[in-house]
């Protein structure tokens, strides 16, 4: 089956995946390592295969999360988590479970080094939770 995305259904997959890689950098600023973390979690999305792994690597740098926040931008990139697994789950079922691994892939990019602080481990948790939500 071939995935059909909008312009703004591109949008969405971009906040969700490098919004999910911006959450995971914000919790784990209070351990030290940031840095790291989001250059893990983004060589993993950039690493990414399918539909979605083409639409991730158009135009990363196009991203832009409006918040001072880190709820501001939870509010941004939980929803459209979820809205990212429900556009792809309506086209194509395997499209969706390739958005799923790419993203639970770049949590597990980004926490790997070290065990996760309880924040970073908070927030690895609800992104995979807005992700089943779909």
């Amino acid at each position: 089956m071939t995935v059909t995305l909008t312009d703004q259904d591109k949008t969405t997959l971009r906040i969700a995946a490098y919004g999910a890689v911006a959450l995971l950098t914000a919790a784990g600023a209070a351990g030290g390592k940031p840095h790291r973390i989001a250059t893990d979690g983004s060589i993993a999305l950039a690493s990414a295969t399918g539909a979605v792994g083409h639409v991730l690597g158009e135009n990363p740098g196009a991203v832009k999360l409006n918040g001072k926040t880190v709820a501001e931008i939870a509010d941004q990139v939980l929803p459209a988590l979820t809205g990212a697994m429900t556009l792809l789950k309506r086209q194509d079922a395997a499209e969706a479970e390739n958005f799923r691994g790419i993203v639970t892939v770049a949590i597990e990019a980004a926490t790997h080094r070290s065990e996760p602080s309880p924040t970073l481990a908070a927030m690895a948790r609800k992104i995979t939770e807005a992700l089943d939500a779909a």
